[in-house]
């Protein structure tokens, strides 16, 4: 009676809830809700189920070496210079320690005697008054004479020198004095010959690999068990709807294989990416992350970083399928996410290891 109760109730909460927030009574692919749902119904069936999965076992036969004999260069060539200096003679250049010139003597000047007569006072006339004496008369002007004298000019003969031949001079030519000085010449000038001086070489002998090393792989078959077990066989109905924020949503694993030590994708890892991780992106626009996982064998920082290389293998091949690099993310987790008790130095089997080599996605946003 009381689950009847509580089932009316829940109904009629869904119904109601539902219409107010206007949610689908009929949820799409890709939308996250809290849902109360009636009973489920089960069954029992039997099946076989694989308790160990096929696995492969991997012997490594190690490399083998050849010897082989190389030349190799030990001292490269080179070059060096000799420097042979100049060689000289001795000549003798002749030169003039005196230049010739002309000397000048002297012839004095000549001189000759003459004379001339020269006028020193003028020949002169004119009346000149003469007192007599033994004038008589007391007034003396009564015994003044009145004469008529002329003078001779009076004359002086000068004698002189005069010039017959000017001063002069003659040239008298003095020879030159010539003399040599010694001088050393160039015969053959300095120069600088370039002497080749060759490389140097020996002959070694190294191993290297002539076949790599390898594996010889064995394949092991799978273990079956059949068991019985009880399986859901109708579905209980949804009374409420309560959308939540996907992001919330625990990681989904999805079966992406690897070649071992390899980031690499396989053609059946494209195959489910296609049919899995495409459909979801190209009709939702929703955002997701890939998270990549590995087992504890191995060294923890190799795990870590092979761990996100394959992670972002996946983002590129989904970005080659056109789809947005801001829509995805990729978060490699190594080894630190491990989903049993096979951690470092733990003994397990393959298939418990083989649970921890996962890769998962999860929506961020919806």
């Amino acid at each position: 009676m009381k689950q009847k109760l509580f089932f009316s109730l829940c109904l009629l909460l869904s119904v109601g809830f539902a219409q107010a927030q206007g949610l689908p009574e009929n949820p799409q692919p890709g939308k996250c809700y809290v849902k109360c749902i009636t009973k489920d119904t089960f069954k029992e069936v039997t099946e076989t189920l694989q308790v160990h999965p096929a696995y492969t076992t991997l012997k490594v036969v190690p490399a083998t070496y050849k010897t082989v004999e190389e030349t190799v260069l030990v001292k490269e060539a080179t070059e060096k210079y000799v420097y042979t200096p100049a060689t000289y003679e001795t000549i003798e250049v002749p030169y003039v320690s005196k230049e010739a010139r002309t000397d000048l003597n002297i012839i004095p000047a000549t001189f000759g005697r003459d004379s001339r007569t020269f006028e020193t006072y003028p020949a002169t006339s004119g009346w000149e008054y003469k007192i007599l004496e033994d004038c008589p008369s007391v007034n003396k002007e009564d015994c003044v004479a009145a004469c008529f004298v002329e003078y001779p000019a009076v004359m002086r003969d000068v004698s002189f020198t005069t010039l017959a031949t000017d001063a002069s001079t003659s040239s008298v030519p003095v020879s030159e004095r010539a003399s040599v000085y010694k001088k050393r010449i160039i015969k053959t000038p300095a120069r600088m010959d370039k002497i080749e001086i060759p490389a140097e070489y020996k002959t070694i002998t190294r191993q290297v690999i002539d076949v790599p090393a390898s594996t010889v792989s064995t394949t092991i078959p799978a273990r079956t068990e059949t068991v019985t077990r009880t399986i859901l066989d109708k579905k209980g109905g949804i009374t409420t709807w309560e959308e939540v924020e996907c992001a919330l949503l625990d990681p989904t694993a999805i079966p992406i294989f690897y070649e071992t030590a390899s980031a690499r994708l396989t053609a059946a890892s494209k195959r489910t990416i296609d049919e899995t991780l495409l459909p979801l992106l190209n009709d939702k626009a929703v955002s997701i992350e890939i998270l990549s996982h590995t087992d504890s064998r191995g060294n923890d920082d190799y795990n870590m970083s092979l761990s996100q290389q394959r992670a972002n293998s996946v983002v590129n091949y989904l970005v080659s399928k056109g789809i947005s690099r801001s829509r995805l993310s990729a978060k490699g987790y190594g080894e630190s996410r491990l989903t049993n008790r096979c951690s470092n130095g733990v003994d397990c089997s393959e298939n418990e290891h083989s649970r921890n080599r996962r890769t998962e996605f999860r929506i961020l946003n919806n």
